[in-house]
């Protein structure tokens, strides 16, 4: 059986995701490789550092994705070309995104941008809980626990 990596957009990835991440491969035994721009210090052996480029962290992602692989990261663009590549993709807030999904959720984002670019406000994201926290860890084993995602495509 090969062995699945789980990649973490560590840009903006809660460090109680990482942890929670962490703990999930010790009883998994998945690969675990995080992504992140120079500008942030990341605590893991196998990180690979981007430049502070646009996107420079997405291209890194998608290039060292394999089919079955979990991504985690909340752009709804990276989302979108993962699960092209055929892996799984889950937000930091437990969401997971799928074909069925990632449309509608890109046009909301397109939307939106449209929106605050005519000067248009909108509110970040409410602060992280423990109930953000389980409902991460709950996708994330079910992900962990898909046997596409064991055996592959």
């Amino acid at each position: 059986m090969q062995i699945r990596k789980v990649i973490v957009d560590a840009d903006a990835c809660p460090r109680s995701c990482l942890e929670i991440i962490r703990n999930k491969k010790n009883v998994y035994g998945f690969e675990l490789l995080t992504v992140a721009s120079i500008n942030h210090v990341i605590d893991n052996e196998n990180h690979i550092i981007v430049g502070s480029e646009p996107d420079a962290a997405d291209y890194a992602i998608v290039n060292n994705t394999d089919p079955g692989d979990i991504i985690v990261t909340q752009d709804y663009g990276l989302a979108a070309l993962v699960l092209a590549r055929e892996a799984f993709a889950l937000s930091p807030s437990g969401y997971i995104y799928s074909n069925d999904n990632i449309e509608q959720l890109l046009e909301h984002r397109s939307l939106m941008a449209r929106y605050r670019r005519m000067g248009g406000k909108t509110k970040g994201p409410k602060k992280r809980t423990e109930s953000d926290n389980k409902k991460f860890e709950m996708a994330l084993t079910i992900l962990l626990q898909n046997d596409q995602w064991r055996i592959g495509y």
